[in-house]
């Protein structure tokens, strides 16, 4: 079995595979790795695959080390079954280059257009060759309604749950709406601009807030919450 740390800026997700399938999943605030010695302890693990977004303290590696053994600590050196045309690669988040690899695992030979909905809004395009040609970033969406309370003096920080109406009838609901709506329209607006130049695209969408966009995006799309982390197994498979 594969175990699979993907550590992002607010929360660890871990992952246990047996082949393809997803046996075990789990969800930690910040960089937590509680679970590694409990995983290590009661399962068969063969490999583990380490992709973060920012700097891990050598407290951290030492504690993955110490319990798991044929760790891989995925960055943009790591044998991958994409091309990156990107033109600065080691600068390309590890969840960018997981999620795309996800996607070209369940479309190959297509051009893709893979949206990752986290902490950050990540929008990339890979071609039908499989060349990870480059994408744009913008914030998410707690972070746009964070944003709209920090930066202002009267504005409420308002949760991403509750109604999403055309127009907002309250304050809450005007934030809400300008920022689900405004991502959403944001998303639409990429994905006719990229089917205006490939027509044949194929949408993915990904990600912790996938849920909270899906029920408004209008374009056909194919939602998958854990393309990072099958992207991150299919590159952890392809060192064997």
């Amino acid at each position: 079995m594969n175990l699979i740390i993907d550590i992002g800026n607010n929360s660890t997700k871990y992952f246990l595979f047996n082949g393809d399938d997803i046996i075990l999943r789990g969800r930690r605030s910040g960089v937590s790795l509680d679970f590694i010695e409990e995983y290590a302890t009661q399962f068969d693990i063969d490999k583990t695959i380490v992709s973060s977004v920012i700097e891990l303290k050598e407290k951290q590696r030492e504690q993955i080390m110490g319990a798991c053994s044929n760790v891989t600590w995925f960055d943009g050196s790591t044998p991958m079954p994409i091309k990156i045309d990107y033109r600065t690669p080691h600068t390309l988040g590890t969840d960018r280059m997981a999620a795309a690899i996800g996607a070209m695992a369940k479309a190959p030979g297509r051009d893709l257009l893979i949206i990752d909905a986290g902490t950050a809004i990540t929008i990339d395009f890979v071609d039908k060759a499989g060349h990870f040609k480059g994408g744009n970033i913008s914030p998410g969406v707690k972070m746009r309604l964070t944003a709209l309370h920090k930066l202002t003096d009267r504005l409420p920080l308002v949760n991403k749950e509750g109604e999403t109406p055309s127009l907002g009838y309250d304050t809450e609901t005007a934030i809400r709406s300008g920022v689900i709506r405004g991502i959403c329209h944001e998303i639409e607006g990429y994905i006719a601009e990229t089917k205006g130049k490939y027509p044949e695209v194929l949408v993915f969408l990904t990600g912790g807030d996938e849920k909270t966009l899906n029920n408004n995006i209008k374009s056909r799309i194919f939602a998958d919450r854990f393309l990072v982390a099958k992207g991150l197994n299919i590159i952890l498979e392809n060192l064997s």
